[in-house]
């Protein structure tokens, strides 16, 4: 995948995404999407 490419990560406060985001940082990756669950408004 390029380093460049857009990722969105959902839940990225929780153990297992905030570990997926520190990897993907620690990997170069550096255009994460990331909104809490305050942000987004699913259920509509």
């Amino acid at each position: 995948m390029d380093k460049k490419s857009k990722i969105y990560v959902a839940g990225h406060r929780g153990l297992a995404g905030s570990a997926l985001v520190r990897q993907l940082q620690k990997d170069g990756y550096n255009n994460l999407l990331l909104r809490s669950h305050a942000e987004l408004e699913l259920a509509d």
